[in-house]
Protein backbone atom coordinates (compact mmCIF):
# COMPACT_ATOMS: atom_id res chain seq x y z
CA UNK A 1 0.00 0.00 0.00
CA UNK A 2 1.66 3.38 -0.84
CA UNK A 3 1.98 6.58 1.23
CA UNK A 4 -1.06 7.81 -0.62
CA UNK A 5 -3.81 5.15 0.11
CA UNK A 6 -2.75 5.01 3.68
CA UNK A 7 -2.87 8.31 4.43
CA UNK A 8 -6.16 8.72 2.66
CA UNK A 9 -7.13 5.59 4.63
CA UNK A 10 -5.97 6.81 8.17
CA UNK A 11 -7.36 10.30 7.62
CA UNK A 12 -10.93 9.49 5.92
CA UNK A 13 -11.55 6.40 8.59
CA UNK A 14 -14.14 7.88 11.44
CA UNK A 15 -12.13 6.29 14.52
CA UNK A 16 -9.07 8.33 13.87
CA UNK A 17 -8.86 12.17 14.99
CA UNK A 18 -7.95 13.53 11.72
CA UNK A 19 -11.27 11.63 10.51
CA UNK A 20 -13.54 12.65 13.29
CA UNK A 21 -12.42 16.36 12.10
CA UNK A 22 -12.51 15.33 8.70
CA UNK A 23 -16.67 14.45 8.61
CA UNK A 24 -17.30 17.28 11.14
CA UNK A 25 -16.42 20.08 8.44
CA UNK A 26 -17.92 17.84 6.17
CA UNK A 27 -21.20 17.56 7.96
CA UNK A 28 -21.03 21.14 8.76
CA UNK A 29 -20.97 22.16 5.10
CA UNK A 30 -23.22 20.07 4.12
CA UNK A 31 -26.19 21.58 6.31
CA UNK A 32 -24.89 24.76 5.85
CA UNK A 33 -25.42 24.43 2.07
CA UNK A 34 -28.63 22.91 1.83
CA UNK A 35 -29.46 25.84 5.12
CA UNK A 36 -28.29 28.25 2.22
CA UNK A 37 -29.99 26.70 -0.38
CA UNK A 38 -33.29 26.20 2.14
CA UNK A 39 -33.48 30.38 2.25
CA UNK A 40 -32.30 30.84 -1.58
CA UNK A 41 -35.29 28.96 -2.23
CA UNK A 42 -38.03 30.78 0.21
CA UNK A 43 -36.34 33.87 -1.21
CA UNK A 44 -37.42 33.33 -4.68
CA UNK A 45 -40.97 32.09 -3.17
CA UNK A 46 -41.48 35.20 -1.52
CA UNK A 47 -39.93 37.10 -4.53
CA UNK A 48 -41.89 35.60 -7.38
CA UNK A 49 -45.23 35.15 -5.69
CA UNK A 50 -45.34 38.48 -3.61
CA UNK A 51 -46.01 39.53 0.26
CA UNK A 52 -49.68 39.44 -1.01
CA UNK A 53 -50.06 36.00 -2.10
CA UNK A 54 -48.20 33.88 0.98
CA UNK A 55 -48.21 33.90 4.37
CA UNK A 56 -44.72 35.32 4.95
CA UNK A 57 -45.18 34.78 8.87
CA UNK A 58 -45.94 31.11 8.34
CA UNK A 59 -43.24 30.74 5.28
CA UNK A 60 -40.88 32.10 7.78
CA UNK A 61 -41.50 29.93 10.47
CA UNK A 62 -41.83 27.01 8.56
CA UNK A 63 -38.06 27.41 7.04
CA UNK A 64 -36.61 28.20 10.44
CA UNK A 65 -37.90 24.72 11.98
CA UNK A 66 -36.60 22.95 8.51
CA UNK A 67 -33.53 24.65 9.06
CA UNK A 68 -33.00 23.72 12.88
CA UNK A 69 -33.88 19.95 11.57
CA UNK A 70 -30.85 20.41 8.92
CA UNK A 71 -28.48 20.28 11.41
CA UNK A 72 -29.69 18.33 13.84
CA UNK A 73 -30.19 15.83 11.01
CA UNK A 74 -26.33 16.66 10.20
CA UNK A 75 -25.38 16.55 13.74
CA UNK A 76 -27.55 12.81 14.35
CA UNK A 77 -25.84 11.54 11.41
CA UNK A 78 -22.11 12.77 12.66
CA UNK A 79 -22.85 11.04 16.22
CA UNK A 80 -23.47 7.47 14.55
CA UNK A 81 -20.57 7.77 11.96
CA UNK A 82 -18.04 8.54 14.84
CA UNK A 83 -17.47 5.22 16.66
CA UNK A 84 -16.88 7.29 20.20
CA UNK A 85 -20.13 9.43 19.41
CA UNK A 86 -22.12 6.12 18.77
CA UNK A 87 -23.81 6.33 22.74
CA UNK A 88 -24.31 10.39 22.10
CA UNK A 89 -26.34 9.27 18.49
CA UNK A 90 -28.07 7.08 20.56
CA UNK A 91 -29.05 9.44 23.09
CA UNK A 92 -29.76 12.04 20.79
CA UNK A 93 -32.23 9.46 18.82
CA UNK A 94 -34.10 8.85 22.10
CA UNK A 95 -34.12 12.13 23.27
CA UNK A 96 -35.86 13.06 20.00
CA UNK A 97 -38.77 10.53 20.80
CA UNK A 98 -39.18 11.53 24.00
CA UNK A 99 -39.77 15.29 23.04
CA UNK A 100 -42.28 13.84 20.03
CA UNK A 101 -44.80 12.11 22.95
CA UNK A 102 -44.18 15.55 24.84
CA UNK A 103 -44.95 17.97 21.50
CA UNK A 104 -47.43 15.46 20.98
CA UNK A 105 -49.22 15.51 24.25
CA UNK A 106 -48.83 19.25 24.41
CA UNK A 107 -50.96 19.56 20.99
CA UNK A 108 -53.62 17.06 21.85
CA UNK A 109 -56.28 19.23 20.80
CA UNK A 110 -54.70 21.04 17.80
CA UNK A 111 -54.36 17.47 16.43
CA UNK A 112 -57.11 16.72 17.59
CA UNK A 113 -58.47 19.43 15.64
CA UNK A 114 -56.69 17.88 12.65
CA UNK A 115 -57.77 14.40 12.78
CA UNK A 116 -61.18 15.64 13.11
CA UNK A 117 -60.98 17.81 9.77
CA UNK A 118 -59.88 15.15 7.67
CA UNK A 119 -62.50 12.98 8.93
CA UNK A 120 -65.23 15.52 8.39
CA UNK A 121 -63.81 15.77 4.89
CA UNK A 122 -63.68 11.96 4.04
CA UNK A 123 -67.36 11.17 5.47
CA UNK A 124 -68.58 14.75 4.05
CA UNK A 125 -71.32 15.25 6.85
CA UNK A 126 -71.75 18.62 5.41
CA UNK A 127 -70.38 20.97 2.13
CA UNK A 128 -69.02 24.53 1.99
CA UNK A 129 -72.57 26.32 1.36
CA UNK A 130 -74.84 24.10 3.79
CA UNK A 131 -76.79 25.89 6.52
CA UNK A 132 -76.09 23.83 9.67
CA UNK A 133 -77.62 24.09 12.76
CA UNK A 134 -75.14 23.64 15.54
CA UNK A 135 -74.65 24.01 19.65
CA UNK A 136 -72.61 26.63 20.95
CA UNK A 137 -71.64 27.65 24.42
CA UNK A 138 -74.43 30.71 23.96
CA UNK A 139 -77.50 28.56 22.69
CA UNK A 140 -78.12 26.54 19.56
CA UNK A 141 -76.56 28.70 16.07
CA UNK A 142 -77.11 28.44 12.55
CA UNK A 143 -74.78 29.36 10.09
CA UNK A 144 -73.97 28.81 6.37
CA UNK A 145 -70.88 26.89 6.03
CA UNK A 146 -68.37 29.24 4.49
CA UNK A 147 -64.71 27.35 4.91
CA UNK A 148 -63.56 24.38 6.18
CA UNK A 149 -60.23 24.09 7.58
CA UNK A 150 -57.88 21.28 8.84
CA UNK A 151 -58.29 22.87 12.15
CA UNK A 152 -61.86 25.14 12.35
CA UNK A 153 -65.13 24.78 10.42
CA UNK A 154 -66.31 28.70 9.64
CA UNK A 155 -69.79 29.41 9.62
CA UNK A 156 -71.47 32.49 8.99
CA UNK A 157 -74.45 33.20 11.05
CA UNK A 158 -78.03 34.33 9.70
CA UNK A 159 -77.13 37.43 11.28
CA UNK A 160 -73.82 38.34 9.59
CA UNK A 161 -71.73 36.64 12.65
CA UNK A 162 -68.57 34.84 12.08
CA UNK A 163 -69.48 31.23 14.16
CA UNK A 164 -65.89 29.55 14.60
CA UNK A 165 -66.19 25.83 15.55
CA UNK A 166 -62.82 23.19 15.98
CA UNK A 167 -63.29 20.25 13.99
CA UNK A 168 -62.98 17.90 16.98
CA UNK A 169 -66.93 19.91 18.32
CA UNK A 170 -68.14 19.39 14.57
CA UNK A 171 -67.43 15.64 14.31
CA UNK A 172 -68.32 14.66 18.01
CA UNK A 173 -71.34 16.91 18.20
CA UNK A 174 -75.06 16.28 16.80
CA UNK A 175 -75.07 18.60 13.61
CA UNK A 176 -78.15 19.42 11.92
CA UNK A 177 -77.52 19.90 8.21
CA UNK A 178 -80.42 22.11 6.83
CA UNK A 179 -79.35 21.57 3.30
CA UNK A 180 -78.33 24.61 0.59
CA UNK A 181 -81.19 26.63 -0.02
CA UNK A 182 -80.92 30.29 0.68
CA UNK A 183 -82.31 30.89 3.88
CA UNK A 184 -82.93 28.36 6.77
CA UNK A 185 -86.69 28.05 7.28
CA UNK A 186 -87.73 29.19 10.59
CA UNK A 187 -89.74 27.30 12.22
CA UNK A 188 -90.24 29.12 15.72
CA UNK A 189 -94.23 30.29 14.77
CA UNK A 190 -96.81 28.19 13.75
CA UNK A 191 -97.99 28.88 10.49
CA UNK A 192 -101.80 29.94 10.11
Amino acid sequence: MNFSQRFFREFADPSTWSGTVFYAVGFFIAALIASHGLRLAVNHLVERHGGDDIDLTSITFFAQVVRVGIYLTAAVLYAGLIPPLHSLGTALLAGVSIASIVVGLAAQTSLGNLIAGFTVVLYKPFRVGDWLRVTAPGGVETGRVERLTLGYTILRGDDGRTIVVPNNVMASQITVNLGRHERPIRRDTPDI
